[in-house]
Formats: structure tokens, sequence, C-alpha cells
């Protein structure tokens, strides 16, 4: 009889507000620790990470003929030295070509005023203020960088040099963790496996598209700004390539820092270079990404932008790297449960 009275659904929303309070008033308590072990974990999850998203390389490798610690200590150099040579080209190349733009405003000014035949000298100044402000800006920052860096470096290179040797034993391994993972799976929930397995193939999927449209990217926008005569046409290409893993946002850093360098080239580099950063990209994003990614992650944009936004405001930058894979791999388990939370809801009606 009192059965039949009780309210479930209240008391579950009870309950439901008794542990949300309890972890409100307790968040000091516990916070602190899960950061602690996060922090300590992290650099693990990101060598794993790094060695899961390499391993098809290995394996390509692999399949020609190649030994596996040779495959493996080839994919390791070439990464290690892309990444390396990205960086220690860009940040100089980006310092110098704002230096000269602030020195050469204005010609640029008096240039870009016959060209669209408008009258902005009166602008010059504050344009040259701000320009000045940001190359102290950024100077302070690199200033401020370096000496963060160096007052931290030993806890900085004892996380990388975990990181970098961790991946590199995850890497040689990864075959067997995964021979290790199915047969633990299968042999306790299959259900578990298959989920895991849907989940491999979107990953897997994604980061074959993912190599391949970087490969595209890189000739594509290292021909183009070839043919217009940019000066820094592979480095532009290079970093086309590399910021791809930024769904979005990604083309758009490429291409402010295309137009920069070349508005202290001339006028004519200038707007060609416009041209191309707003041709092509629409090109990419409409043409040549679906026909590679195909429809398997066919993923819209507002998902997109919204798990940017949020990885990278809860783990910035590396949140921005992984946020499109995050979601894949959870709308991944969303379309395996579909039909189980469709069917208890139909039921509960």
């Amino acid at each position: 009889m009192y059965k039949d009275k009780l309210n479930y659904k209240l008391l579950n929303i009870l309950i439901l507000s008794t542990i949300i309070y309890l972890g409100i008033i307790t968040f000091d308590y516990w916070i602190g620790f899960i950061i602690k072990i996060f922090y300590l974990v992290f650099p693990f999850l990101i060598a794993f990470i790094i060695a899961y998203a390499l391993s098809p390389l290995v394996r390509k490798i692999q399949a020609r003929g190649v030994r596996k610690n040779l495959a493996v200590a080839i994919v390791v150099l070439v990464f290690v030295g892309i990444f390396a040579g990205l960086i220690g080209l860009t940040v100089p190349l980006i310092y110098e070509q704002l230096i000269s733009l602030s020195r050469n405003m204005g010609e640029i000014v008096n240039d870009l005023s016959k060209v669209f035949n408008i009258d902005i000298n009166q602008y010059q100044s504050t344009i040259n203020t701000y320009l000045n402000e940001l190359i102290g800006s950024v100077g302070k920052y690199v200033s401020n960088g370096l000496f963060n860096f160096l007052s931290q470096s030993v806890n900085f290179l004892t996380k990388f040099i975990i990181v970098a040797i961790v991946s590199i034993y995850f890497l040689a391994d990864m075959d067997q963790i995964r021979h290790a993972v199915k047969r633990f799976l299968k042999k306790h929930n299959e259900r578990a496996y298959q989920l895991l397995r849907n989940i491999d193939d979107e990953l897997g999927h994604y980061l074959e598209g993912l190599t391949i449209f970087m490969i595209i990217q890189f000739f594509e926008y290292s021909f183009l700004f070839w043919i217009v005569g940019h000066p820094n046409w592979i480095l532009l290409g290079l970093l086309a390539s590399f910021t791809t893993v930024i769904p979005y946002f990604g083309g758009w850093i490429t291409n402010i820092i295309a137009v920069i360098l070349a508005s202290v080239v001339s006028p004519s580099l200038f707007i060609a270079t416009l041209v191309i950063c707003f041709i092509f990209p629409n090109i990419d994003g409409y043409i040549i990404s679906p026909r590679v990614y195909g429809k398997t992650n066919n993923v819209k944009p507002l998902w997109s932008i919204f798990a940017v936004t949020v990885m990278g405001s809860l783990l910035g930058l590396f949140g921005i790297l992984f946020a499109l894979p995050t979601y894949l791999v959870l709308h991944c388990i969303y379309k395996f449960f579909e039909d189980d939370i469709k069917d208890k809801i139909e039921s509960k009606n």
C-alpha cells in the first residue's frame, strides 16, 4: 500500500540534491586531492595519447618491411624534429616581422591609401601606438616566459623527459596493450569490448583523415603562397598543416600570421594573401575536408566550437588540441547507448 504512494522521482531528486549539496560544502577538501592525482597522472595520459596517435604510422612503416624498433625510432625522430623546428622558426620570425611592420607602417599606410583610394593617414599614429604596445607586450611575454621557464626548468624538463620516455615505451608496446585490452574485455564484457572497438574505429578514422588532411594542407598552402611570391611560403605551409588539429580556429592563426608577414613586403602581396585567406579556407571546409573525413567524422561546426571552448577553458592548450577527439568519443558513446536511452524513456512514458 505504501509502495504505491511512494514518489520515486521525488526521492531520486532529493538524493541527487543531497549529493550535490555535500559535494559543494566539501569542495575544498576533495578538489585538492583530485587535482594532485590529475597532475600525477597527466604526463602518462599525454604520453599514451601521443603514442596512440603515432601508432598507425609505425604500423604503416612496419608494413613496408621495417623492423618495429626502427619504425618507432623513425616516427619519434620525425615528430620531434618537425615540432621543434616549427616552434624554433615561428616565434623569432613573427617577432622580427612585427618590428619590421612597425618601422614600415608609414609606407604601408600610404600604399593602402592609394590602392583603396581612402585617407587613413589620420590613423597612422594610433596604429603605430598599438603596434608598439603589441611588440612591447610580446617582448615582455617572451622575457617573462623565459624567466619563468628558467626558474621552473627542473620541473618542466622532468615532466618533458617523462612524457618523451613513456611515449616511446607506449608506442613500442601499443600492439600488446591493444591485444591485452581486447582479450580482457571480450572475456568479461562483450558489450564493453564492442563500445571500445567503435571508439577505436572512430578515433582511427579521425587520425587517418587528419594525417591526410595535414599533408594536403601543407602542399596546398605552400604552393599557393609560393605562387604569389610570399617569402615564407614553406613556414606558412607547415603552420597551415599543423594548425588543422585545432578545428575552425587553427586556420585563422595561419591566416593572421600570413597577412602580417605579407603586409611588410608589398601591398600587392598583402592583397593576394588576403584573397588566399578568404577563398581557400572555404574550399577546404566545404569540399576537401568532407571528402577526406567522409561521413564518419561529420561533426557539426557548432559542436566543434563548443568542444574547443569548453576544453580550452578546462585544460588550456591541451584541451584545445584534444577537444575534437574528446567530442568524438562522447558522441560515439551516446550513439552506442542511444537505443537503450530511447527505450528507457519510452518505457517510462
